[in-house]
C-alpha cells in the first residue's frame, strides 16, 4: 500500500525546515519552543488535516500576538514554504482572521499564489457569502491563474477534505456568475475547477447543472470538455438529460450477452477478469461502463461505476474483456463477502453477475 500522506509530511525534517523559514522573516521566533509544541505526545496519532491545524495553533503561540504583524511575517515567508506544511499559513487566516476581513481576504488571495487557500476561505463564505463573493468576483478576473482558480474552487459546495457550504448546496445560484466568468478560462486548471464545482452542484441540484451544461455545450472545445467533466456524476447515474447532451444513442438496439468471470472466487489483492459480448443492430454512440457493488465494513453494498470506453460503433458483435483490481488502496479498503458486477450501456444496466471476495489467507468453503 502506498505511504500515507500523514506520514510523508509534517515530519521532523520538514517541520524544522518550515520553522527555519519562519525564523528567517521573524528573527525573534522561538524555534525550539515551536518544535516542542508541534511534536507533543498526541502528534503521531493525528491525521494529516489535524496535523496541519495543530501546526497552525503552535504558530499562533509563537508568533506576535498582533494579527497584522503575524500576517506580515507569513506573507513574506509563504513563497519559500514547501509541501503540506504551507497549508498552515492560509489556515492561520481561517482560525485567527475572522475579525479582520479587510486583512484576511486579500491575504488568502496572496497565499493562494503559492499554496491553495480553498480550505481557508470557506469559514468566511459560510459566515457571509455575499461579502466574500464580492471579493471572489474580482478574483475571477485576476491575472494570476491560481487566484482565478480560488474563485471557483473555494466556493464549491462539496469540496473534498473541507467543510461543506450548506447555503450553496441549497441554492447555488449566487456562484453561477463566477462560473460563467471562468468557463472559457485560458488555464485548464481553472476550467477543471469550474467543472468540479458544477459536479458538486449536480449532487444537490441536478437540474441547475443540466440547464447550464445544455447552454454551454457546443460553444467551444474548452466548454465542451468542461461540460463533460461537470456531468460525470450525472452520466454515471444514467441521467437521460446528461446522456442526451452528448448524443448517446437509445440503448434499445444494443444487447449485452455472455457476461463471464474467469474465476467466481478471488482473494483481496487479486484481479477480477470478466468478459462479455456487445451486439448492436444499428450505428450507435456508446458509453460503456461497469459497476462493482462493493461489500462495506458493516455488510451493506456500495455501488461504484467505472468507465470502460465510449465510441461510435457500427452494427455487429463486439467481444470485450477487462480486469478490475481488488488491491487495497489508501482510498478504498476491500472487505470479504458476496460482490456483484454489472455492465452498463448508455446508462442502462444490461447484465449482472456475482462473485465471492475472500481474505487473502482464507480458503473457499
Amino acid at each position: 500500500m502506498a505511504e500515507r500522506l500523514k506520514d510523508i509530511f509534517f515530519t521532523q525534517k520538514s517541520v524544522n525546515m518550515f520553522a527555519d523559514t519562519i525564523q528567517r522573516y521573524y528573527p525573534d521566533f522561538d524555534k525550539k519552543r515551536f518544535i516542542n509544541l508541534v511534536f507533543d505526545k498526541t502528534f503521531d496519532a493525528k491525521e494529516l488535516k489535524e496535523k496541519m491545524s495543530h501546526t497552525t495553533q503552535c504558530l499562533y503561540k509563537t508568533l506576535p500576538k498582533s494579527y497584522k504583524k503575524a500576517l506580515s511575517i507569513l506573507k513574506k515567508a509563504i513563497p519559500y514554504v514547501k509541501g503540506f506544511e504551507a497549508l498552515s499559513l492560509p489556515d492561520y487566516v481561517a482560525l485567527y482572521g475572522k475579525n479582520d476581513w479587510e486583512l484576511s481576504l486579500p491575504a488568502l488571495a496572496h497565499f493562494t499564489q503559492y499554496v491553495t487557500s480553498e480550505l481557508a476561505i470557506r469559514p468566511f463564505l459560510d459566515k457571509d457569502p455575499e461579502k466574500v463573493l464580492a471579493y471572489i468576483s474580482v478574483w475571477a478576473e485576476d491575472d494570476n491563474p491560481n487566484i482565478r482558480r480560488l474563485a471557483s474552487e473555494g466556493c464549491r459546495p462539496r469540496l473534498p477534505w473541507a467543510m461543506a457550504l450548506p447555503k450553496f448546496k441549497k441554492d447555488p445560484s449566487p456562484i453561477l456568475p463566477i462560473l460563467e466568468k471562468l468557463k472559457n478560462d485560458e488555464s485548464e486548471n481553472v476550467r477543471r475547477s469550474v467543472a468540479n464545482n458544477l459536479n458538486d452542484i449536480s449532487k444537490d441540484n441536478p437540474g441547475v447543472v443540466l440547464d447550464v451544461c445544455e447552454r454551454w455545450y457546443g460553444q467551444s472545445s474548452n466548454t465542451d470538455k468542461t461540460v463533460k467533466h461537470a456531468c460525470r456524476s450525472l452520466l454515471k447515474a444514467g441521467d437521460e438529460r446528461a446522456l442526451a447532451i452528448f448524443g448517446y444513442s437509445d440503448p434499445s438496439s444494443i444487447k449485452v450477452d455472455n457476461l463471464k468471470l474467469i474465476e467466481k472466487i478471488i482473494n483481496i489483492g487479486d484481479k477480477l477478469f470478466f468478459s462479455f459480448d456487445m451486439t448492436l443492430r444499428e450505428n450507435s454512440k456508446v458509453r460503456l461502463e461497469y459497476a462493482v457493488f462493493f461489500v462495506k465494513a458493516k455488510g451493506q453494498l456500495s455501488k461504484k461505476v467505472f468507465k470502460l470506453t465510449e465510441n461510435n460503433y457500427s452494427p455487429g458483435k463486439y467481444p470485450i474483456s477487462r480486469g478490475h483490481s481488488f488491491e487495497d488502496m489508501s482510498t478504498r479498503k476491500h472487505f470479504a463477502g458476496k460482490h456483484h458486477i454489472s455492465i452498463i450501456v448508455n446508462g442502462i444496466e444490461m447484465a449482472k453477475t456475482s462473485f465471492e471476495l475472500k481474505e487473502k489467507n482464507s480458503s473457499p468453503d
